[in-house]
Order: C-alpha cells, then sequence, then structure tokens
C-alpha cells in the first residue's frame, strides 16, 4: 500500500487524545489512508513496499483544518463593493443579495466549489463542511452532486450541508421565489443525498449533513421534519443561529432562536449551529448542557459590524467550538488558516470588555481541527496520531516571515498568522498540493474553466 515518510520533520503537532504536543526532530510515517508511526529515526530502508521517502527538514507538520461552515457558491459573488455591509442591517442586505444569489446556474455551483476547495486545501483545509441552501429553480436538484464531483477532482474530505429555503418572501423570508423550496422537496431530497453518499466507514470521504438554512426562513415544519429525518438515518444537523434573528423569531414564535429550536429537538450532540455571536450568556450555557455545537466564523465579523462573537464564554462554559470560512457573502476569501488569526486577534481586540479571559493562542488551533473534528461527529480525523487519517499540512519554516517564531509551533498560527500557501497538504494520504501546484491538475485551466461559467451568467 503506497505511503509516504516525512522525514526529519522540525517539529510535529501531535495529539493522542490527551491534547496537542510538540514533537521535535521526528519522522511521520503514513501507510494508505492513515497514519502508522510518529516518532525519532524511523529505518527509511525497513519501509513498505511504495513508501515515498520525502525530505521535510525545517517543517512544522500540523493536523489538517476542519472547516465546518461555509457556501461555496457565494465565491461567485465576491468583490463587490457595491453590497456593502456597513451600511445595511443583515436582513436588508440580504434583500439585495439574494435576487443575485437566485441567478445561478449548475455550472456556477460546480465551478464554484472547485474554486472554494482549492483555495481552502492551499492553506491547510483538507475536511470541509458546505452549507449549500441555494436551489434555484432553473438550476435543477443535482447541486450537491456536483460538489461531490467537485471534492473528488481536488481530493477534498466533504461532508455536504443540505440546506433549502421554505417560507415564501410574502410571510416574512428574504427569500425570492426562485430560491424556495416545500418542505417535502427538501426532505426528498435529503433523503437522496443520504442514501447516494452518506459514508459512515472510517476514513470516509463523503457525508451529508441536514442543514436547513435558517429558522427565520424556513416554516416550522421544516425544521421538525429535518429532525426526524437525520435522527432516523444518524446523520448531523446544522443551520444558522444567533446572526440577527433572534428578535425576529421572538416575535413570531414568542422566544429567541434557540430556546426555538431546542423546543423542536434540533439540539443535541448531533447539531451545531453557525455564529451565534448575539447570543446570551443563558443561552450558551443552554447549549453547552445539551451538547449542541458552534461553527464560530471570525471574518464576518468585520463586515458586518455586529459584536464579537463571545469564545472565552463558550470555552469557560464547555461549547464545542469549531470554525468557519463563512461564504463570500461575509467573507472574500475560503482560507481557514487566516481564520484561526481572525479569530484570536478579534478576541484580543475585545478582551478588556469580556468576563472570561481569552483562550491561549494554541486553542483557536484546536477550534480548526479537533474542534471541527467533534462538530462534524469524526473521530478519525483532527489530530495527528497513528490509526488517525492521514490528514496533515507542512510549512517550511526556514523563512525569514518565521524568524523568532519558531520556538511554539502551537501558537504560530493564530497568534502571528501565516501570509502564504502551505509548502504540502495531504488528505487521506495522498498529497493533493505541492510545490505551488495540484499534482495532475491545471490550475491555470481550472481557473479559466471557472471564470468562463461566471461569466456566462449575467447579475
Amino acid at each position: 500500500m503506497a505511503g509516504y515518510l516525512l522525514k526529519n520533520c522540525a517539529a510535529v503537532i501531535v495529539d493522542e487524545g490527551k491534547g496537542p504536543v510538540v514533537h521535535r526532530n521526528v519522522d511521520l510515517l503514513t501507510s494508505g489512508p492513515e497514519i502508522v508511526a510518529i516518532g525519532e529515526n524511523l529505518a527509511a530502508d525497513a519501509l513498505p513496499a511504495g513508501t515515498t521517502v520525502q525530505d521535510a527538514a525545517g517543517w512544522f507538520v500540523y493536523p489538517g483544518l476542519v472547516n465546518t461552515h461555509h457556501h461555496f457558491f457565494q465565491c461567485f459573488v465576491r468583490n463587490r463593493a457595491d453590497l456593502d455591509w456597513t451600511k445595511l442591517s443583515v436582513i436588508e442586505w440580504l434583500d439585495r443579495i439574494y435576487p443575485i444569489f437566485s441567478q445561478l446556474n449548475e455550472e456556477c455551483f460546480y465551478h464554484s466549489s472547485v474554486t472554494a476547495m482549492a483555495e481552502m486545501i492551499k492553506h491547510g483545509c483538507t475536511t470541509a463542511l458546505d452549507h449549500q441552501y441555494n436551489f434555484p429553480r432553473h438550476a435543477g436538484k443535482r447541486l450537491i452532486d456536483r460538489q461531490f464531483e467537485a471534492a473528488e477532482l481536488l481530493g477534498m474530505r466533504f461532508h455536504a450541508g443540505r440546506g433549502g429555503n421554505t417560507l415564501p418572501k410574502s410571510e416574512g423570508s428574504t427569500i425570492p421565489d426562485e430560491m424556495l423550496e416545500t418542505t417535502d422537496e427538501f426532505i426528498a431530497d435529503c433523503a437522496r443525498l443520504i442514501e447516494t453518499y452518506h459514508d459512515t466507514s472510517r476514513f470516509s470521504m463523503r457525508q451529508v449533513v441536514v442543514a436547513p438554512c435558517q429558522p427565520v426562513n424556513c416554516y416550522r415544519e421544516t425544521f421538525v421534519e429535518s429532525v426526524a429525518l437525520a435522527r432516523d438515518r444518524g446523520v448531523m444537523m446544522h443551520t444558522h443561529v444567533g446572526e440577527g434573528e433572534s428578535p425576529v423569531i421572538q416575535a413570531r414564535h414568542g422566544m429567541r432562536t434557540v430556546d426555538y429550536l431546542e423546543e423542536l429537538g434540533f439540539a443535541g450532540p448531533d447539531a451545531f449551529y453557525a455564529h451565534c455571536w448575539e447570543l446570551t450568556h443563558d443561552e450558551l450555557k443552554k447549549m453547552a448542557a445539551s451538547g449542541t455545537g458552534v461553527a464560530h466564523c471570525p471574518e464576518p465579523v468585520y463586515l458586518v459590524g455586529a459584536e464579537v462573537t463571545d469564545i472565552p464564554a463558550m470555552a469557560a462554559f464547555g461549547l464545542r467550538v469549531g470554525l468557519g470560512c463563512d461564504g463570500a457573502a461575509s467573507n472574500d476569501n475560503s482560507n481557514l488558516m487566516h481564520c484561526l488569526h481572525s479569530a484570536y486577534m478579534l478576541q484580543c481586540l475585545v478582551s478588556s470588555t469580556r468576563t472570561h479571559p481569552v483562550p491561549p493562542p494554541a486553542d483557536f488551533l484546536g477550534y480548526g481541527t479537533s474542534g471541527g473534528a467533534s462538530l462534524l461527529g469524526r473521530r478519525d480525523i483532527g489530530r495527528l496520531a497513528p490509526g488517525m487519517a492521514a490528514d496533515l499540512f507542512a510549512i517550511d519554516t526556514r523563512r525569514m516571515d518565521y524568524v523568532g517564531t519558531r520556538h511554539d509551533p502551537l501558537s504560530l498560527i493564530a497568534r502571528v498568522g501565516i501570509g502564504m500557501a502551505t509548502d504540502i497538504t495531504m488528505i487521506n494520504g495522498r498529497i493533493v498540493w505541492q510545490k505551488g501546484e495540484f499534482p495532475g491538475l491545471d490550475e491555470a485551466k481550472l481557473a479559466a474553466e471557472a471564470e468562463a461559467a461566471l461569466s456566462a451568467v449575467k447579475f
């Protein structure tokens, strides 16, 4: 079985289930999809047939990052200075952006997925959840099928969040009719995708998450049926919570979003919410008690101008926390590595206003790796240790960028930031990015095809 020996790594972030520890001057051996050994002086002359020896001198080797919230399709609506968050409320902004989203076609969804995943891989992300809630009628129902196709092309470990919107604009949503589905349509396609793609085996590359877009844009029954399906099929649940909608939910249902979803059963160890910046400490404690997780997306805070998510309180209350890029609607890049740095720096910015102290920088690396794996219900990714998936990235630190930083690999990404692509990204034991290239793929061709798909849409 093919594998790699990363020889003479300057540092490897090892976590055998008791927290990360830096191992200096060690080798890392993979076989097929898994890590089989990490240690000093692994004998190159006693390796299994088909093992490639890679000189890793100077490399810091990290567990692959796990993205827990994104909207890939929004890569085709970015760098739009006219859609200025600073002058619009969340609801006003949604009213302007959704009509643009509704014009995308099937090819746009495929090529925007390639675009987003390629950027993530370049920056160390090895597993990604996408929350794909945009199903324009003219684009058909096979949009997530095309996303799985894109993930296979690039070698990305992919969790498809099948989203949807069911409440008409006439009843208070922000959704154009072109993007609406019925609850029955939504649930039926979730079931189809689970039956077709959901793989629960060890080192699975394909899973499905039931992910109605958000309570403010869906009927109550949509969430009730989502819970029933997810629990019946044993899959995870995901939605948007605490991003400005709580007063609307309060007016409609007599309670804020966290209580509303808990009443519906959309809470627990198999559920996680994106954002959660407007939640009270009592709501966070309620989520911690139920085991519900949070996919924190730090970079939207810059554009939305809302309060900085209270990660110190979440940590103090014991919430499970992962990180997400979010879509280009509120973050114009797909660089989860950059999000680690943003997440930490934003907490430092408001630390004097918080009840609880900012977690150490190393914890933010944890949110982006093992924390994300926990949200997705995965026990085989998010850590580097024998028996875990061979998902990793490496940075060659023999550069001026890292002088004075190399004493603390655990804090480096969150505190200092990484301003370039990785030197190598490996997913499931396969090198998918190395020396500035996607092995076996022509990046210029992929980019040209994506631009052509985008230019065919008249916004």
